[in-house]
């Protein structure tokens, strides 16, 4: 994965605005990681990452989906939809009893997966710093 890459754009994120480096390469350290990755036509040899997306999970029983993004200039070549069947087919994530996310715009691409709002989301708590990550 290119740290740098995912870095500078989740660091500009609305869900991960000023992100640290150490944290986020810390994050990704502990998470399942997806990338999509295109060969650069100058150069046959070289890959560059355009997608990324991460899963916190105990592989057993529960997975959370976080910083899911493709680059600006990829949108619209279904790269989201590819890489979100790669995450939902990947054997660590078959039988869980729960797989959550949040996003504020994403809810069309991920209805194709399965998810819905929650079903019962008075159950649902959360400890949440939105601020965390900007500077004092």
């Amino acid at each position: 994965m290119d740290i740098k890459l995912i870095h500078s754009f989740i660091s500009q994120s609305y869900w991960a605005e000023n992100i640290p480096f150490d944290t986020l390469k810390l994050a990704i350290e502990h998470s399942l990681c997806f990338g999509i990755f295109m060969t650069d036509t100058k150069d046959g040899d070289h890959q560059h990452q355009v997608a990324f997306a991460r899963v916190i999970t105990d592989k057993a029983t529960f997975a959370y989906l976080a910083d899911v993004f493709v680059l600006a200039e990829h949108r619209g070549k279904g790269l989201s939809k590819r890489m979100m069947e790669a995450v939902m087919q990947h054997p660590e994530l078959q039988g869980l009893r729960r797989f959550m996310l949040a996003t504020k715009d994403a809810h069309q691409l991920y209805q194709q997966f399965g998810f819905t709002k929650s079903a019962n989301p008075s159950s649902l708590m959360e400890k949440w710093n939105p601020n965390i990550y900007k500077l004092n």
